[in-house]
């Protein structure tokens, strides 16, 4: 029986150790049972509430399912999977929809056992409560913290965290404080946030996570408290609990969520001042008179056809609609010269234009069909010959390590028990199961649906991209130029900017047939193309507001 091991632990409290002594029960447990391990995959640092199929070991492992490569799970128990009853239940009965059978060591699990699904509700019910009863203390325990005077966690620049006897205390870290009265005085002079965090880079100073400055940094949100110019902190007001981090169970991202005002809890601390009130009061002021302090929008939606998809060829940041008429790097316009250099801009409406052309010629033309058809046959029979040649060496080493095991067992039986030749033994043998595992591995079952199925998927692929074209669907054509193009890159060429991207027609070919060619097609080095656009100075675009 064909098994793979599944093991993860949560946090960074735990260590490396936890999964290695996960894998090494699980490997004993299975060698007893006499299954043969095809597949390990591990998760580390990743929370029981995150859904398997977002985690990297937990797409390997759904991978291996739905190619059919084993026929059992083994785990330490379920919780390993998940830790909440919904994605459980929909996971388990998924995989033993598909004959996998799933078996939990310490919790003694097993799939072929009859009371197995009321067991299984019971477990994730515990393992969800489980969650819950852990943030809940946690909780309590940081709001004991502050009733105390003590820190509840959480780092803000300009402050130092002391260890007290009773618990961590802020203080302020003289050095960064400069810098925060530097940044309310420019602000009350007149100069944006963006000129602020462009000097702050240029003049390389650290900011608080020890990288560079970004404008949301600084002008942040008055709303929700963020940023530095809106940390009432400054001012001696110590405010917390204003809001809470909550798991997206479909995304599992975490995102922000804020807190009714009545559970915030503030507390007044003078000895925490570093902006004075005078000036704190002026810069609020030119804040609440829509003096544009220019916030970052992180994370908003992309009204531009091609902004976020292309990342730029110096700093690896994205490019953006950096107006209503230009693309250009997100960190130059947001960091600085000193972070990025790269001050090319192209128009909106010339890269759009051909780029859409450049897909529109490549894909939209009536005789590629036979073209990809033909190529899919021809990587098929590549596939399978490599796969034929694969078992053929396999086989071979298989005879000689059978050959080796009859030799060294020979010798054991002539001179008696020796630790090297029981050793040597032991490692023939272990190879010997894994050439045996992967000879039931190497060729996938399902490489000729391929060649059957690759007119209709073809026909599909391009009837989404024609209907989104058409109906100037953005977010679908979005989502189709970046499965078509791949990874694109804005990058400096003499005076003008090369935009560079995958060959759409070999991305679409592999886009036909590369769910049947599994690790082929994601191995895949696509051919690269590149276009030329006449590029566009930025230098007078940041000048300190009046």
């Amino acid at each position: 029986m064909r098994c793979a091991i599944y093991a993860r632990y949560s946090t960074d409290r735990q260590s490396e150790m936890s999964i290695k002594d996960q894998v090494h029960a699980a490997a004993t447990y299975a060698k007893a049972q006499g299954w043969i391990v095809v597949a390990t995959h591990t998760d580390s640092e990743q929370s029981g509430s995150t859904p398997v199929a977002l985690r990297p070991g937990g797409k390997g492992l759904l991978a291996d399912v739905m190619a059919k490569r084993i026929d059992i799970l083994l785990v330490e128990d379920l919780s390993r999977l998940s830790r909440r009853v919904a994605e459980s239940e929909s996971l388990i009965h998924r995989l033993e929809s598909r004959g996998i059978r799933i078996v939990g060591m310490s919790d003694s699990y097993d799939t072929k056992s009859k009371g197995r699904k009321v067991m299984r509700i019971a477990r994730g019910m515990f393992n969800e409560i489980y969650i819950d009863d852990v943030r809940d203390k946690t909780h309590r325990g940081l709001v004991g913290n502050m009733n105390r005077g003590m820190s509840a966690g959480g780092r803000s620049y300009g402050y130092t965290s002391v260890k007290t006897a009773v618990g961590f205390q802020l203080a302020v870290n003289d050095e960064e404080a400069a810098h925060v009265r530097w940044v309310f005085e420019q602000i009350d002079a007149g100069h944006s946030p963006r000129w602020i965090v462009h000097q702050l880079n240029t003049r390389g100073v650290p900011s608080a996570r020890g990288s560079t400055w970004a404008v949301s940094a600084v002008a942040g949100s008055a709303q929700k408290g963020l940023g530095m110019l809106n940390n009432q902190l400054y001012i001696g007001t110590h405010v917390w609990n204003r809001s809470q981090w909550v798991k997206d169970p479909d995304t599992g991202k975490r995102r922000r969520v804020d807190r009714p005002e009545v559970e915030w809890i503030t507390r007044q601390d003078e000895a925490l001042r570093i902006v004075p009130q005078e000036l704190w009061d002026r810069v609020q002021a030119r804040i609440q008179a829509g003096a544009k302090p220019g916030a970052g929008r992180k994370g908003g939606v992309h009204r531009s056809l091609f902004g976020g998809l292309i990342r730029c060829g110096m700093c690896g940041g994205p490019v953006i609609a950096v107006n209503s008429l230009r693309y250009g790097c997100g960190v130059h316009k947001d960091r600085g010269a000193s972070v990025c250099a790269n001050s090319k801009t192209v128009t909106r409406e010339a890269m759009d234009g051909r780029l859409l052309t450049a897909v529109r010629e490549e894909l939209l033309q009536p005789d590629l069909l036979p073209i990809v058809k033909a190529e899919v046959k021809r990587l098929m029979a590549a596939h399978s010959r490599t796969a034929r040649m694969s078992n053929a060496d396999t086989r071979k080493r298989l005879q000689e390590v059978e050959t080796q095991i009859g030799n060294l067992v020979a010798a054991l039986a002539s001179v008696g028990f020796s630790p090297a030749v029981a050793a040597a033994l032991k490692a023939a043998e272990t190879e010997k199961d894994e050439l045996q595992a992967a000879l039931g591995t190497t060729m996938p079952k399902n490489t000729v649906i391929a060649i059957d199925d690759v007119e209709a998927r073809y026909k599909r692929l391009l009837l989404r991209l024609r209907s989104a074209l058409e109906d100037e669907d953005r977010a679908s054509v979005r989502e189709m130029l970046h499965q078509l193009m791949g990874q694109m890159t804005f990058s400096p060429a003499g005076d003008d900017v090369a935009i560079g991207f995958d060959e759409p027609a070999e991305r679409l070919l592999y886009a036909t047939a590369g769910e049947s060619l599994g690790v082929v097609a994601g191995a895949r080095n696509f051919t690269r193309r590149s276009i030329r656009f006449q590029s566009y100075s930025r230098k007078a675009l940041y000048k300190p507001t009046a």
